[in-house]
């Protein structure tokens, strides 16, 4: 019988274990268990919930999330990408802990005109380590 690769990061010791360990987003089951994300893989998560979550989603933590939702049906603009960074600035900040917020940019994406790309440059703190994360958010402009 061939034996399966152990996918349960649980069972193995963080090599940073400041940097943390959650369960991996979005939750699948891994050999019946729950997929784990760790360290550097757990903050790049964390930044995507906290951009994909609208304030009083969360029931026992009400202003959590960027509510980047709120600019659904806004024109891909200047003015709508500062707010845009604004919000997810704050939203990091506020939420995230682990990192120092470097840059936050949105864009309108060259080759879709309801595309903006959130660009963030952040510093994981303990580690001083520099990543980069390109989130997209699809708008849906009013005609």
């Amino acid at each position: 019988m061939a034996t399966r690769p152990n996918l349960n990061t649980s069972a193995r010791p963080l090599l940073r274990p400041h940097l943390g360990r959650g369960w991996a987003f979005p939750l699948k089951p891994v050999n019946g268990r729950l997929a784990m994300a760790r360290e550097e893989e757990d903050i790049e998560q964390a930044i995507e919930i906290i951009l994909r979550t609208a304030p009083t989603e969360r029931v026992m933590l009400p202003g959590f999330g960027a509510g980047l939702q709120q600019f659904l049906f806004a024109p891909n603009s200047p003015v709508t990408h500062r707010r845009v960074e604004d919000v997810v600035r704050r939203a990091l900040v506020a939420h995230e802990a682990r990192i120092t917020v470097e840059r936050v940019a949105a864009r309108a994406a060259a080759q879709e005109t309801n595309l903006m790309e959130i660009e963030i440059d952040y510093v994981v703190r303990r580690t001083n380590s520099s990543f980069n994360r390109v989130f997209p958010f699809y708008l849906n402009e009013a005609e």
